[in-house]
């Protein structure tokens, strides 16, 4: 289970608990799971005994010659009978129907089948979520970088025009200033509305209006490396546990025994046991009054196909080649399960040195600013020289919050390829974020 949320505002536990009580594709996908686990009820009862009850009430008018051998009409004597009411009620055994059993088994999977797709929608339902939770916190970096890149560019700028009021800078440095200034304003703009399309998303995926920010990764955190660091094993867990593959595997099984089916139903007898018991309301006959009259029934019943216009033939070769389908559908979803996880244990590793690159790149360039603007002080920088290295500061910070972010959901999603992805790793992403 989910752990429980911060009681502050909504972190990634609280929204992906939120999200599966209330993303319309997930709860979709609870309603086919539900339907899907009555398969195998269904194909249970094509092997259990069926029962039948009719009840029906008829008048017979009839001819009985008394005379057989009498040519004439006028020689034959008339009767008519009125027949009581009739209860028949039957109940019927299936001994051998090869086809039934076919069905059952289909049916199985198909139960087996729907698991497996509802475990999948679950999955993709956190992924979902935690990247739309994740893409708030960049986008929330990503207007704080350049909230902070304005800030220090109109800083710069009111430098720029004090020098060149006392005449120790040219106009070119404040014209470079208000430049710079006038780009990091609409950088904040485009900025802040993609901000508000990020929490619109989550807003809509969690079902409630969103706090005013949302708490990030702490700044002391550690990404750790897949565990095991051996990718092969991680692609060999993926080609039988990633859950599309296994629901793949019951669509293949479903396709084997449909072709049973379809033969056993068109060429192999079918035997049945039959127990009845009829009984007819006391009836007339003519002027007589006959009492009631009841029968009861045991039998075998077996019925052997002969011929049906050749359609057994074509309905097995179209059962064989959908079957031969399901096959390379099953491959087909193996090899695009170690495909993505392949390309999740590659981003994670790929991150991970991403993160110590942009870290150490950002000690230095904090570093290089500071540099800048102490030659700048001094006079052996000009202005460009402290623009650039204040925006590559702020470039590298945004760089840096995006790879720990996209290392974090590429973890996630090497899980769920692996058929691994359980609520306690999102709470274990939740537990990294700042409370």
């Amino acid at each position: 289970m989910l752990g429980m949320g911060s009681a502050f505002g909504l972190d990634l536990s609280t929204a992906a608990r939120d999200a599966l009580g209330h993303d319309a594709a997930f709860l979709a996908a609870r309603k086919k799971a539900e339907a899907d686990a009555t398969r195998a009820g269904q194909g249970r009862g094509l092997l259990l005994p069926s029962a039948t009850a009719t009840v029906s009430r008829s008048r017979t008018d009839f001819d009985v010659t008394d005379n057989p051998s009498a040519s004439t009409r006028a020689s034959a004597i008339s009767y008519s009978g009125r027949l009581g009411t009739t209860y028949v009620v039957a109940l019927t055994q299936p001994i051998f129907r090869l086809e039934r059993l076919a069905t059952f088994n289909q049916e199985k999977e198909r139960s087996r089948a729907g698991e497996a797709n509802f475990a999948q929608a679950r999955i993709d339902a956190l992924l979902r979520v935690t990247q739309a939770y994740f893409d708030v916190l960049i986008a929330q970096d990503s207007l704080a970088s350049v909230d902070a890149e304005l800030k220090a560019i109109g800083e710069q700028l009111e430098s720029a025009k004090r020098n060149f009021e006392v005449g120790t800078a040219t106009i070119t440095d404040q014209q470079e200033a208000q430049a710079r200034f006038d780009l990091a304003t609409a950088k904040q703009i485009a900025a802040r509305n993609d901000l508000e399309v990020k929490r619109s998303a989550l807003s809509i995926l969690v079902g409630k209006d969103l706090p005013q920010r949302l708490l990030g990764l702490r700044n002391d955190v550690s990404l750790q490396s897949p565990e095991p660091l051996d990718v092969a094993k991680w692609i060999d867990q993926s080609r039988s546990a990633n859950l599309r593959v296994q629901a793949a595997q019951s669509a293949a099984e479903i396709a084997r025994y449909e072709v049973t089916r379809i033969t056993s139903a068109d060429n192999v007898p079918t035997l049945d046991l039959v127990a009845q018991k009829r009984r007819v309301d006391p009836f007339t006959l003519s002027s007589n009054v006959y009492p009631r009259a009841e029968t009861d029934t045991l039998s075998l019943e077996l019925s052997i196909p002969i011929f049906n216009g050749g359609i057994p033939l074509h309905r097995a070769r179209e059962a064989i080649a959908l079957r031969d389908k399901a096959g390379f559908d099953l491959e087909n979803e193996r090899r695009t399960a170690e495909q993505t996880t392949r390309t999740a244990f590659l981003g994670v590793l790929a991150g991970l040195s991403q993160v110590k690159a942009f870290e150490a790149a950002e000690k230095s360039s904090r570093l290089a600013l500071e540099s800048n603007l102490l030659g700048y002080e001094v006079g052996v920088r000009i202005n460009i020289d402290v623009l650039n290295a204040q925006q590559q500061l702020f470039t590298t910070q945004r760089d840096l919050s995006k790879a720990r972010y996209d290392t974090l959901l590429n973890s996630l999603r090497l899980k769920a390829a692996a058929g691994a992805l359980a609520d306690r790793d999102i709470d274990d992403v939740n537990g990294l974020l700042a409370k």
